[in-house]
């Protein structure tokens, strides 16, 4: 029963101590932007060797998808359906999500972002089931706002877009403006619409 007790005690230290390193990786990470960081410069960065790395993970492939695992949850979090009180205005909801996605402390975060969907484009199943993942989650957020499915893919796209812009030339009034026009049509072709009849 002694025995059993300390068995469980270890793997539950073990589990906190590869939380806190998976924590301190995915922050290595994102402050160098990528993901194709080597176990060396990684484990140096998080202050610890590479065998410990190795031990608490088992592979490098192990590292990354539970950093990727828990970008993930930060960003469901972060990025998530009643994140905005019901009846909010789809333009403010737009402003409010380009203000977080350009503000320098997401650089790091858009730019591991951008490493795993060109890891989707190059072939990896993680890095497209994280792009699909983070599509829908973005999608299912904004039909809260806006709910024609069409629109929402218009706008969706439009926003991707816009951050890739800002992330190659670092001008994010460029974005807005582009995201302000198609509110702006939006806004126009609801009020042609008129309100909708129960």
């Amino acid at each position: 029963m002694v025995h059993l007790g300390r068995k469980m005690r270890t793997q539950k230290k073990l589990r906190s101590s590869r939380e806190d390193l998976t924590e301190r990786c995915l922050a290595a990470f994102v402050r160098a932007g990528t993901l194709d960081l080597s176990l060396d410069t990684l484990a140096k960065a998080v202050r610890t060797s590479k065998r410990m790395l190795v031990h608490y993970f088992g592979s490098r492939e192990a590292l990354e998808e539970m950093a990727m695992s828990r970008l993930e949850d930060n960003l469901r979090a972060r990025f998530r359906g009643g994140a905005f009180p019901a009846g909010t205005p789809l333009r403010v909801v737009v402003a409010s999500l380009w203000q977080q996605m350009t503000a320098a402390r997401s650089r790091g975060v858009l730019l591991v972002t951008m490493d795993l969907v060109r890891r989707g484009w190059s072939g990896s199943e993680r890095g497209r089931h994280f792009f699909e993942e983070q599509q829908r989650q973005w999608a299912e957020m904004l039909r809260e706002f806006l709910p024609d499915p069409a629109a929402v893919e218009t706008l969706l796209q439009l926003f991707q877009g816009a951050v890739l812009v800002y992330l190659v030339t670092g001008d994010g009034e460029r974005g807005m403006a582009a995201l302000g026009r198609f509110l702006a049509l939006e806004e126009l072709r609801s009020a042609r619409k008129g309100p909708e009849v129960d």
